[in-house]
């Protein structure tokens, strides 16, 4: 984990530095197998309302996957969309919300890409390196790189390639519904990856903790937005 002195100039809210630190923690990313499986997963996301970002962070029992808490940050929106700089939009709320859990989690899926990213670290891969822990990236579509369809049930997956290297995988979590893009984030290679996601799939499509923390997120979205007169 990143100590605190280090973590001030961490969040800039200009593309070149936000760039330039994505290039240095790249060199800080580690892809390797789990070492040992999880007692916590947790599961984190966010949502806007306004020119504010609320982020969620679920936290469950692993494998047995009972919901232990829910924690939400609110703040305000520091950065620009920028596509490949999702992190420095949503990241600082993220962790937040994960700080706030009573436990800290053994690995962490996020709402976004690990090294399946155009430079090689996402939002989930940013988060692992800051919080020194395992993260996976679980994304509901593409960002880059090819991948051979997978079969149409449960379970079945195939291996996302960009520029000729594995960085992840393509997953059906049900039966005949569009997959999701798996992607080892920090700390965890793609088959742990793999192995944790479908473990802590239930009726969904989307894995419990990601999906609980998605829900909330946009339901707290919906009710700051019902406050401050800016419901759609």
């Amino acid at each position: 984990m990143l100590n605190n002195s280090r973590t001030k100039n961490l969040w800039p809210r200009d593309t070149r530095a936000a760039r330039e630190i994505q290039d240095a923690f790249r060199k800080k990313v580690k892809i390797l197998p789990l070492r040992k499986a999880p007692l916590h997963v947790a599961g984190v996301d966010a949502a806007f309302a306004g020119n504010e970002v609320i982020a969620v962070s679920s936290l469950y029992t692993f494998p047995l996957l009972e919901c232990v808490q829910d924690a939400v940050w609110r703040e305000e929106i520091r950065f620009p969309y920028v596509p490949g700089l999702l992190t420095f939009r949503e990241g600082h709320a993220m962790i937040s919300a994960l700080k706030r859990l009573r436990i800290a989690a053994d690995v962490i899926l996020v709402d976004g890409q690990g090294i399946a990213h155009p430079r090689s670290i996402g939002i989930a891969s940013h988060i692992g390196v800051i919080l020194g822990k395992p993260t996976i990236g679980c994304a509901k579509s593409r960002l880059i790189g090819e991948f051979r369809e997978p079969r149409t049930g449960k379970g079945s997956w195939s291996f996302l390639y960009y520029k000729g290297e594995e960085v992840g995988a393509v997953l059906r979590s049900r039966d005949h519904v569009r997959p999701l893009f798996v992607s080892p984030g920090h700390l965890i290679d793609i088959l742990s990856s793999l192995e944790i996601v479908m473990k802590c799939l239930s009726h969904y499509r989307i894995p419990e903790p990601l999906r609980r923390a998605d829900s909330l997120s946009k339901e707290f979205s919906r009710q700051r937005k019902q406050i401050s007169g800016t419901e759609c």
